[in-house]
């Protein structure tokens, strides 16, 4: 569970300014998977951090370096599971190409309590933070188990 664990040291960083998709730790996240430029940036968070949890444990990194989320889902089927445990990368479809990821801490049934980047309080898509956030499993799309 490093993945959870170094999700969880990354809590409360947010945007600078807010709405910006920038700022020095947003930078660092999307610069992870090539990204140069202010953008959506939960996936770059979450392959940011399965990237460290891998250098901690002398793993790899199994997720596809993408700041793309339906690209990381449709691209890495072979770590798809229907049944999230913690540790799991949720993965939402908004279709017209828009999704949304994050970590998943804990599950208490439908409930997953999730470590989100680029979300807010409300729990929106286009954020500005790194936030824990309450998830239903049944609006996920799927789960990608990384084994971090």
């Amino acid at each position: 569970m490093e993945l959870v664990q170094t999700a969880m040291t990354q809590l409360g960083i947010e945007e600078q300014p807010r709405g910006s998709n920038d700022g020095p730790k947003v930078r660092q996240y999307l610069q992870a998977v090539g990204i140069n430029f202010p953008a959506a940036w939960c996936m770059a968070f979450v392959y940011w951090c399965a990237q460290r949890a891998a250098e901690e444990t002398g793993g790899v990194n199994p997720l596809l370096k993408t700041g793309g989320v339906l690209r990381q889902w449709n691209e890495r089927q072979a770590l798809r599971v229907s049944v999230p445990q913690p540790g799991d990368v949720f993965i939402m479809d908004f279709g017209k190409g828009l999704g949304h990821t994050g970590i998943v801490e804990r599950v208490d049934g439908d409930k997953l309590l999730t470590i989100e980047g680029n979300t807010n309080a409300s729990g929106g898509r286009e954020g500005y933070a790194v936030c824990r956030r309450v998830r239903s499993a049944k609006l996920c799309k799927g789960f990608l188990r990384v084994g971090l």
